[in-house]
């Protein structure tokens, strides 16, 4: 018969195991390596599910498959992963934790990615006002949460509200992060959106530039979040008229789009409209 001992090495052994192909994962993830990445995710949780479910570990690979499967544009698969992932830390650490904000952020963006931006914001607020009272306004969570909630606020028009907000993300990130970072970058392709929408094409294609250089530098250019951009800046292009750079442009995130997201993928098939509607 095994001694207390021994089994508390062989979870602990696990655990290690479990966390290691977890960040293993992330690590593919962010690189856009995402056939990967699923692949690890998955071992590692058929690890901590049979030992420790319903642990904060098995919420966190819960979470960060479900974060994959949005990028995958697998929304069906990410809800569940998200809400089971939710229920465990909800019930471990308590819905006021900074923890808990995290999943209330991801499940605003799912329905933001999803196109239900509305049924988003409750969400989005909720993560901002948790996470806010936990660390402060000038923490960067909080501003990462300020500019999901300002994405979904531009998704629904409000301009005006989205813009206040994604310049209250900016300052904390430039004064944390400096001048280089990808929240930056994230914050520029979403603030040019909103120049693009109310027709300051100018100012929108310097902000798409500038996103463009901080992700190349950061991501490198064969990474689909890179290509979301180098497409962003092609239908600008394309609307005003620059057929020959938009081109150019939309030929270029497809080719990233197909390899690394497929072809069934709601960026790829966006891109692929763009770019047939500008040969047609």
């Amino acid at each position: 018969m095994r001694s207390a001992a021994d089994r508390g090495g062989e979870e602990t052994a696990v655990r290690l195991r479990a966390r290691t192909l977890g960040l293993i994962a992330e690590r593919r993830q962010t690189a856009g390596r995402y056939g990967a990445s699923e692949r690890l995710y998955r071992r590692a949780l058929a690890l901590a599910e049979t030992a420790f479910p319903g642990d904060l570990d098995t919420a966190a690979l819960l979470n960060g498959l479900g974060v994959l499967h949005k990028y995958q544009g697998r929304y069906g698969e990410a809800e569940p992963l998200y809400r089971r992932a939710l229920a465990i830390v909800e019930a471990s650490l308590g819905p006021e934790h900074p923890e808990t904000a995290s999943l209330y952020h991801n499940l605003g963006g799912l329905e933001h990615a999803r196109g239900r931006a509305a049924g988003g914001e409750p969400w989005a607020r909720r993560s901002v006002e948790v996470r806010e009272k936990a660390c402060g306004p000038d923490h960067p969570t909080v501003a990462a949460d300020k500019a999901a909630l300002a994405a979904i606020l531009d998704a629904q028009g409000r301009f005006d509200e989205a813009e206040a907000l994604y310049g209250e993300a900016l300052a904390v990130f430039e004064r944390v992060y400096g001048p280089e970072h990808y929240e930056l970058a994230v914050n520029y392709n979403n603030l040019a959106a909103i120049r693009q929408a109310k027709g300051e094409a100018g100012e929108a294609e310097t902000l798409y530039r500038r996103a463009l250089e901080i992700k190349e530098k950061v991501l490198g250019g064969g990474h689909p979040d890179t290509a979301l951009t180098v497409h962003n800046l092609a239908t600008l292009l394309a609307g005003l008229g620059r057929a020959a750079e938009a081109e150019a442009l939309y030929g270029r995130a497809l080719a990233v789009f197909e390899s690394a997201l497929g072809k069934a993928h709601p960026h790829t098939e966006v891109c692929r409209e763009g770019l047939a509607a500008l040969q047609g």
